[in-house]
């Protein structure tokens, strides 16, 4: 196959676990293909993608800028339709861009293999893009009612349409207000170590837990989860599902999950000891 060159944008990336997650699987799978990060700003994507070389195939994209990527890509999958919210860029060889989205997929996959497959009511951290692929993740798994944590309402509103598009009943509280429910599943979009203070208090007020963040690592909550036996998903799964995925719609070529998570693993022992 004719050498590629792929890679990961978005602002911050330097923490991006991508680039060794997708050379590991070239390496598996004997392509001389190359995958780098890329530093791109909210608003930068589109010229970034206009002076890439011909040889690109395809971008895992990370916020700010997974919307951007759904508006700019000639086609999208239905995921993308449904939530407006692209984390994969694949370059065919006609030149034609298609938007995907396997942060949706690559959740399921990631809360099923923890045992969390029937969360009725889901508290999510945060209302941005990822939450609102989260809403159409976890409609898949007998999800009724989703409730939005964010610091200001009006942020919320594509995470909370993009809820509503999937069939789910939607409400938006504030961080400071108090959580009266126990959810079946709280999931947090939001920066590692923003409620840090608050893990005990978020962890015991749901049955299951999934912090998509792995920077720092572990999460708080999920060492929080832990410590109260509590199933917990963590980033590096979503990240090695998703990742899968992308591997496949950039190469064509399958490759085992477990691969991928542990590379990131053995990366993040390497540099944390």
């Amino acid at each position: 196959m004719t050498a590629r060159s792929c890679g990961v944008v978005g602002s911050p990336i330097a923490h991006s676990l991508s680039p060794v997650m997708h050379r590991a699987a070239y390496d598996a799978l004997g392509l001389d293909w190359s995958y780098e990060a890329s530093e791109v700003a909210e608003g930068r994507l589109a010229q970034h993608v206009a002076d890439l070389g011909p040889s690109w195939r395809g971008l895992s994209v990370t916020a700010p800028l997974k919307r951007e990527a759904a508006r700019l890509a000639d086609s999208s999958d239905h995921v993308v339709l449904l939530t407006g919210v692209a984390n994969t860029l694949v370059r065919g060889d006609d030149g034609r861009v298609e938007a995907s989205n396997t942060d949706v997929p690559g959740a399921v996959s990631a809360l099923v293999e923890r045992g969390i497959d029937q969360v009725p009511l889901v508290r999510v951290l945060g209302g941005g893009a990822t939450a609102a692929s989260v809403a159409h993740a976890v409609a898949g798994l007998g999800a009724v009612r989703l409730e939005l944590v964010v610091r200001d309402a009006a942020r919320a509103d594509e995470a909370r349409a993009a809820g509503e598009r999937a069939g789910l009943e939607v409400a938006v509280a504030l961080v400071d207000e108090p959580m009266l429910d126990v959810a079946d599943l709280l999931v947090s979009t939001i920066p590692g170590g923003t409620f840090q203070g608050r893990a005990a208090e978020l962890v015991g007020s749901a049955r299951a837990v999934f912090d998509v963040a792995y920077e720092p690592w572990p999460s708080v909550l999920v060492q929080a989860a832990e410590r109260d036996g509590r199933p917990a998903a963590t980033g590096l799964d979503l990240l090695a599902h998703q990742a899968a995925l992308q591997v496949r719609l950039m190469t064509g070529h399958e490759v085992k999950v477990d691969l991928l998570r542990t590379a990131a693993l053995d990366h993040l022992d390497r540099v944390t000891h």
